[in-house]
Parts: structure tokens; C-alpha cells; sequence
């Protein structure tokens, strides 16, 4: 979710069921060192915050790293903003390979540093610190290597933890399904608050999820993009939901960078319209937009005008054409 989980994105998604928000991955070094990185995000989470009030959705900083010292240290920076400090133990990314952290730090070798990590932001943080994993890399079944692991996690003073039950892959993050009865067995071990992550399309599916794991919540990542209300189980019309988003983001300026309102406003179209002749048109354009009311005119004009013609043609209405719709 790296520029993908910007406030007036995390303000719309807690407008449609979401109850816990996390930001984007941050690095830890930039806060200390880099001012206009952490102005930036002590902003973000400013104004998300005092712009929350209609859903009093908590938000929880996302953290990556492996030196105690500096992880505290950028805690400090924003820990008056927040709800929780996650440390980020799944991102799968090639520069987390090479600066060593996230899911490459899972390798049991590196077990006494998790402890000492997730001790140090428990006991020297003011938000609860919880932990996101993938599975553990072991010869033996991935359930015992895992659960061993979170265990002495829960133990370093971890109040809960998320487990996208796949193995890491810089190459391909989602590869296979995840393995939800590790989760259920994860649960059962602990007793600290378990959150499953994996094989969520579909509001039907975050009820499968939660059925098969018994997991106390259900995170949801790139699905999120494509449908931001889908914890209402609501397929929400994608001009619709695009424009509620650029309200959001007039009401908070200079929050979401031009890219990211663009990138959203992308995947909202896409996700129910990306097979539409216009598709590829509407991409070109929107690409040469400029700003927040260059693209609410693209959605209320041209490509109003695309989807009406789309839906006469097909001599009827098409996903695309919906209005807020629930089952």
C-alpha cells in the first residue's frame, strides 16, 4: 500500500465499515532525518485525525526496520498522532531484501532482534505495538515455525498480531493462496488479538475468512483499492465512490499528492470497468489531468458520457452502470 494509504483513502474506507486503518509503510530514518518526509506524514495523520470525527476510526503507523534504537526514536515523532505502532515483519519487496527488513527478517536467525525490536516499542512507545508477518520459512509444517515465532512475539510485549498467511515472494506477493488454517491455529495459540490477512476479494469472502480462522479481525489490502466499501458489503458505482473521494480530498489539501488522487481514481474505474472499450481512453486522459477538479470533470463528463453509451448499447444496465448497491 506504499502512497496508497493516504488519509482521505483511509477517511473514505472508514466511512464504509473499515474500524482500523494503517498507513503506508514508513522508514524510520526519514523521519529522523529527512524533515519534509515526516512534516509530511505528521500532516497526513494531523488532518486525518482531526477530520476522523464522523467515524472515530483509530489508525495505526506502519513501521519497517532493524536497529531498536532508531525504530524507538521515529516512534516518538508521531506516536501523539496515532493508535498503534505496527512493525512491519510481511513486506515482501526487493529493498527490503537488501536493507534487510520486513519479511526477511523471518529467518530464525534474526529471532533474538524480533525480540528485542517489538520489546523496545512496547516498553518505550505510548500506542500498543503489534506485528505483521508472513509465514516463517522452516523445513517443517509452516503452522509450528510460525506460532513459534509469534509466540515469543506476544511475549516481547506484542498486543496483537496479523499474519498474511503466504510465503514471501519479492517477485510475486501473492503467490498461491494464503494457508488460512495457519491463522486458525496461530489463534488458538495465542491469547493476544489475531488478524487475518489473505484471500479476501469479495465480502463473502471476508465472512469465509473469518468463519475458517475465528481470527478477531480481517485485513484487507489491494481489494480495498478496487472497492473501498466492501467491509459494507456495498458495490459502490466507481464514478460515484471516485468523486466522494476528491470531496475528501478538496476538504484536505496537500494531504494526497496529485499521483496518488490520480492512482486512486484509477483503481476505482478499473475494478468494474477495466474490460469497457473506453477503458484504455479514459486511462490516456486521466493521465493528462492536472489536478483534483481536471479529473472531477473527466468522471462527470467524458466519462459519464462513455458509460451511458456503453449501457444503450448493451441494451441494458451493467455492472459499471450500478448505483450503491448491497446483497
Amino acid at each position: 500500500m506504499v502512497k496508497q494509504s493516504d488519509a482521505p483513502f483511509r477517511l473514505l474506507t472508514q466511512r464504509y465499515g473499515v474500524t482500523l486503518a494503517y498507513t503506508q509503510m514508513l522508514d524510520p530514518h526519514k523521519l529522523l532525518e529527512d524533515r519534509d518526509y515526516l512534516e509530511f506524514h505528521q500532516r497526513d495523520l494531523t488532518f486525518g485525525r482531526d477530520a476522523c470525527s464522523e467515524t472515530d476510526g483509530p489508525v495505526v503507523v506502519q513501521l519497517c526496520g532493524n536497529d531498536p534504537e532508531i525504530i524507538v526514536q521515529a516512534g516518538k515523532k508521531i506516536q501523539g498522532l496515532c493508535s498503534g505502532i505496527d512493525l512491519n515483519l510481511g513486506c515482501p519487496q526487493e529493498h527490503a531484501r537488501e536493507s534487510h527488513y520486513g519479511s526477511y527478517l523471518l529467518v530464525k536467525k534474526d529471532r533474538p532482534l524480533h525480540v528485542i525490536l517489538v520489546s523496545a516499542m512496547s516498553h518505550l512507545l505510548q500506542p500498543p505495538t503489534s506485528v505483521k508477518l508472513r509465514l516463517c520459512p522452516s523445513s517443517s509444517p509452516p503452522s509450528s515455525s510460525t506460532v513459534e515465532f509469534a509466540t515469543l512475539l506476544e511475549q516481547a510485549g506484542a498486543s496483537w498480531i496479523t499474519l498474511h498467511a503466504r510465503h514471501v515472494s519479492a517477485r510475486r506477493r501473492r503467490q498461491g493462496a494464503a494457508d488460512l488454517n495457519v491463522v486458525r491455529t496461530l489463534k488458538t495459540a495465542l491469547r493476544v488479538p489475531v488478524v487475518s490477512n489473505g484471500n479476501v476479494r469479495t465480502w463473502e469472502d471476508v465472512q469465509r475468512n473469518r468463519g475458517e480462522t475465528q481470527a478477531d479481525g480481517i485485513m484487507v489490502g489491494e481489494t480495498l483499492l478496487g472497492n473501498p466499501c466492501i467491509f459494507a458489503n456495498i458495490i459502490p458505482d466507481p464514478v460515484r465512490v471516485s468523486l466522494e473521494y476528491l470531496e475528501i480530498c478538496k476538504e484536505l489539501p496537500d494531504i494526497a499528492t496529485h499521483k496518488t488522487i490520480e492512482t486512486h481514481v484509477r483503481h476505482f474505474i478499473e475494478f468494474q470497468c477495466s474490460r469497457r472499450p473506453w477503458y484504455n481512453k479514459f486511462r490516456t486522459t486521466l493521465s493528462a489531468c492536472e489536478g483534483v477538479h481536471d479529473i472531477e470533470h473527466l468522471l462527470r463528463t467524458k466519462v459519464t458520457r462513455w458509460r451511458g453509451k456503453a449501457a444503450h448499447k448493451d441494451d441494458g444496465a451493467c455492472i459499471d452502470d450500478l448505483e450503491y448497491t448491497t446483497d
